[in-house]
């Protein structure tokens, strides 16, 4: 079955959908390439179900990212659509340390997330912008005073707890 095909067939259901597509990347029958190039022009909810499926993957294996996956979930971070967002940030919080000099636009999305009203967007962009942080680069000079910032703004302590705990790490 094709991802094309997984997705128009209203007999399986969402999460079945996300699973099939993610096995499918860890079976190594799919290049993430191609389901991204694919996901480019998906509406918002089957893009979403592309992106849940790569997250779900890279969880499990990071390493099969590519510099074309962390440019598609860093400009998916700026759809309008939360799950989009949140599934993007997800991901890139399991890749990032595969590209540690490429982030910089990812963090500027990223931070954009951090005030967005939906708690699951908020709490994904903490997941990624904590990974970040944890790897120690330059990027932290700029990003930890941000995150200070966040963390006294921030109404969640669920969310706040992510931070902090990745501040202690780097602090």
């Amino acid at each position: 079955m094709t991802v094309e095909e997984i997705l128009r067939n209203k007999q399986i259901k969402p999460s079945q959908k996300t699973g099939l597509i993610a096995e499918m990347l860890l079976q190594k029958t799919l290049k993430v390439d191609d389901l991204v190039a694919f996901a480019k022009v998906l509406k918002d909810a089957e893009k979403a179900t592309c992106i849940e499926a790569i997250e779900y993957a890279t969880k499990e294996h990071p390493g099969f990212a590519t510099s074309a996956c962390l440019e598609f979930v860093t400009q998916s971070l700026i759809s309008k659509a939360p799950r989009v967002k949140w599934e993007s940030a997800r991901t890139i919080g399991n890749i990032a340390h595969l590209f540690p000099g490429h982030l910089d636009q990812a963090i500027k999305n990223l931070l954009l997330n951090t005030s967005h009203q939906g708690t699951v967007v908020r709490w994904s962009a903490a997941f990624a912008l904590g990974q970040i942080v944890k790897l120690k680069t330059e990027l932290n000079s700029h990003l930890l005073p941000i995150i200070s910032e966040i963390v006294e703004k921030e109404e969640k302590n669920s969310i706040r707890k992510i931070y902090l705990e990745a501040l202690k790490k780097v602090i």
